[in-house]
């Protein structure tokens, strides 16, 4: 009775595994989603924080660790998500997973270990690049919070990424992610600072989300603007709450209902 009991529990805990396990594969071996993800961010920082640092300034050095981190991770949420959901929305494999003997949320629980994952991946290959090309020296607990931000920071973006997934299709998720991902960067002072901005940009970057993910990784290294972090955090909690649970609400229609 015991063995039975213990090997019923193990069960879903095993296929929660083989769902985490088989997501990360099938991203690591998708050279469209994994090199663009963690190839630009490491391009742009040795682009910006490297080659065109001629005064091999340690603060830019530090604020663009900063903030091309977050940068990477952003687009792990949103195109992770959201042109991956599309993608087995269109060609009907969400309504075969409902058929199929899977834990409940396993779908959602892989995609967000792979987002993590490539989040973990960045944050690490990011932070090599500073410590080595770049020679940013940073405390310990530093080089820990930046990698937490990272890890965390990708959240709310892994479910504006789903609820987006959830209602367009394949060929247009990629250009509205885009349209999204890239001007939010910019916006949010994550390519610039916002002092390069003009006034009115500047005032306005508050809301945009990718800027409370920038501003919590440039408290790490001291050049953010002086805001609660739990101002950011509170936003950032708020918009992963409010697009996961509409994107549930659009994953949880019949499948007959959802286009």
């Amino acid at each position: 009775m015991t063995i039975a009991t213990s090997t019923s529990a193990r069960l879903p805990l095993r296929a929660y595994a083989n769902e985490v396990r088989c997501e990360c594969l099938r991203m690591l071996r998708d050279p469209a989603f994994c090199i663009p993800v963690i190839g630009f961010p490491l391009m742009f920082y040795l682009l910006f924080a490297v080659a065109l640092n001629r005064q091999h300034s340690a603060a830019t050095a530090q604020y663009l660790l900063a903030t091309y981190g977050a940068f990477g991770v952003i687009g792990v949420g949103l195109f992770g998500f959201g042109v991956g959901v599309a993608v087995d929305r269109e060609r009907g494999f969400l309504r075969l997973k409902r058929v199929l003997p899977t834990p409940p949320g396993a779908m959602l629980l892989a995609k967000l270990a792979m987002a993590m994952l490539f989040a973990t991946m960045i944050s690490g290959l990011m932070g090599l690049l500073g410590a080595t090309v770049a020679h940013v020296a940073l405390a310990p607990w530093q080089w820990l919070a930046l990698l937490a931000v990272d890890v965390l920071g990708v959240l709310p973006f892994a479910a504006i990424g789903l609820y987006i997934g959830t209602r367009v299709g394949a060929s247009a998720a990629p250009a509205l992610l885009n349209a999204l991902y890239l001007p939010m960067a910019f916006l949010s002072g994550l390519w610039l600072p916002l002092s390069m901005l003009p006034a009115v940009l500047a005032k306005l970057a508050v809301l945009w989300p990718a800027y409370h993910v920038g501003q919590l990784a440039l408290q790490v290294v001291g050049f953010d603007q002086g805001q609660s972090p739990w101002l950011h955090v509170g936003v950032l909690a708020g918009i992963t709450t409010v697009f996961f649970t509409l994107a549930q609400r659009r994953l949880s229609r019949p499948a007959a209902a959802m286009p």
